[in-house]
């Protein structure tokens, strides 16, 4: 599914959004796009005219979106010089937040014109817009990043906790920060193992470097968050993931949304900043490991967290389109905040529609001389590819292949197969190296997973990974393997003993 709606056909109308929204198939219309060029042509020759734009540089999907676009001077490189806005001298104000709701605040108090957030804040600031504001609305123009079925989202409980499901934390305390997709995720995770939310578990709110502080001082048995935390939290060695927001199989998104005074106004360098963002994902496919490393600097969140959801055959794809399971993302978004309490008056669901206007996309995407279809193409095609680097064989099957990072290198190593890996990894640390990460996939599922946070199954030469420990355990009891920790099979290959690993076990380089 594809939305277009021109803002040039936008009617403001007691302070709603009057719009039509129209679903196609092949590529833009040019001829639908053409809001900048009917926008005034006064000339703005000396005037100051302010982009102010709010990310959340420690939430990595906003990465493309904000610090990238922020740090390499992309968005300055695509502003309008010429016509209307030649002589224009251009107020850049950045802003950096640790959540969504501040950047809505400031959006209805016109100190913000683009927003960049998770689909839960979204769809708050776009019906506080709708049901709230006098002078403007709120329009959903573009997606930074997403997953399909929510992965991103993840509870995660202290390192040395007994706990290795959901099940285990009836009775506990649970931080989570509320209104958040996390939330969501929690609220209907709970549920689905017959854990009631409101009598069974004790919920708080904190945020996510609160709710890190709680976990490694024991002050809570669990926290809930979306990304990277999840991740995070278990890379830097004081938690362990017990839930996937991939096992509720709800789409979550990081999108963009703006004030429609400013993209009526200056539609034009609402296209600009599109641009920006459509040449940031392709810079970071380019060079997925240098641009990791550079928002570890931006951003204070490691680079192997970084590349694990946005690098090649990461948890959060780079898609800017909006499609179906996005819609889905914000649908099911205020259908949970009606659930807790968190929208006064009754939305719609289907009124996200309304809010959708991906006409700024396509005519970027235009400018730029790019395909809608083949934009989306490119980033389903953002897999692990090359060769093994041990044995020179042809990476065919990503959801097989293996990689690590070595201390001191700037890319990515990968293999045809997790045996290889693990070859290699004894052969590396035998001669005194080391690898900063693995990675590997679940067997059942295919979600990317740090190999030294996986539980493994051996069944004689074939070993598979999985998330889960029950998982582990009934694939154990099916086939009859043994069940192994990742330490376990480094110690196999480093006395000699390879058995060929099989499954589900991911990692690699472009």
């Amino acid at each position: 599914m594809k939305l277009k709606l021109g803002w040039q056909k936008r009617l403001l109308a007691s302070g709603f959004l009057i719009s039509s929204v129209m679903f196609v198939g092949a590529c833009s219309d040019p001829g639908a796009n053409s809001g900048a060029e009917e926008a005034s042509s006064e000339s703005l020759s000396g005037e100051v005219l302010r982009v102010a734009i709010g990310t959340q540089d420690q939430v990595i999907n906003t990465a493309v979106g904000g610090a990238t676009v922020r740090e390499l001077g992309l968005l300055e490189k695509h502003l309008p010089t010429t016509g209307k806005y030649e002589g224009v001298e251009y107020d850049m104000q950045w802003s950096s937040y640790t959540s969504g709701p501040p950047i809505t605040n400031k959006m209805l108090a016109d100190q913000i014109d683009i927003g960049l957030m998770g689909d839960f804040p979204a769809v708050i600031n776009l019906i506080k817009f709708q049901q709230e504001a006098d002078d403007a609305d709120s329009i959903y123009i573009g997606t930074l990043a997403y997953s399909p079925n929510g992965a991103g989202n993840a509870v995660v409980v202290p390192k040395d906790s007994e706990a290795t499901s959901l099940a285990d934390l009836e009775g506990g305390t649970i931080s989570v920060p509320f209104g958040s997709a996390a939330h969501g995720m929690v609220l209907k995770a709970l549920d689905d193992v017959g854990i009631n939310p409101e009598t069974d578990v004790t919920l708080i709110s904190q945020a996510p470097e609160v709710g890190g502080s709680s976990l490694r001082t024991g002050q809570i048995d669990a926290h809930a968050d979306f990304v990277p935390f999840g991740e995070l939290f278990p890379f830097r060695g004081f938690a362990k993931k017990i839930f996937d927001g991939a096992q509720t199989g709800v789409p979550t998104l990081h999108g963009i949304t703006v004030r429609s005074d400013f993209a009526e106004e200056h539609p034009e360098i609402v296209v600009a900043y599109l641009k920006a963002v459509l040449e940031a994902n392709q810079i970071f496919r380019e060079s997925p490991e240098e641009i990791s490393a550079n928002i570890e600097e931006w951003s204070g969140i490691e680079k192997e967290v970084v590349y694990m959801f946005l690098g090649p055959s990461g948890l959060q794809p780079l898609d800017p389109t909006i499609r179906e399971v996005h819609v889905e993302a914000l649908k099911n978004s205020i259908a949970t905040l009606t659930s807790l309490g968190k929208i006064e008056n009754p939305v719609d669901p289907a009124e996200v529609t309304n809010w959708i206007d991906e006409s700024y996309l396509q005519q970027a995407m235009e400018e730029m001389d790019l395909v809608y279809d083949e934009v989306i193409a490119t980033a389903e095609a953002y897999q692990i590819t090359g060769e093994d680097a041990l044995t020179g064989e042809a990476i065919e099957d990503p959801k097989l292949a293996a990689q690590y990072w070595v201390q001191g290198e700037e890319t990515v190593t990968n293999f045809a197969s997790i045996g290889n890996m693990l070859e290699a990894l004894a052969a590396l640390q035998a001669e005194g190296k080391a690898a900063d990460v693995m990675f590997v996939h679940d067997r059942n599922n295919g979600w990317k997973l740090f190999a030294e946070n996986s539980y493994y199954v051996s069944n004689g030469d074939e070993v598979s990974a999985f998330l889960l420990e029950s998982d582990a355990q009934a694939y154990a009891a099916e086939t009859g393997g043994q069940m192994m920790a990742f330490r376990g099979l480094q110690d196999r290959y480093a006395k000699g003993r390879q058995p060929t690993l099989v499954g589900a076990l991911v990692g690699g380089r472009r």
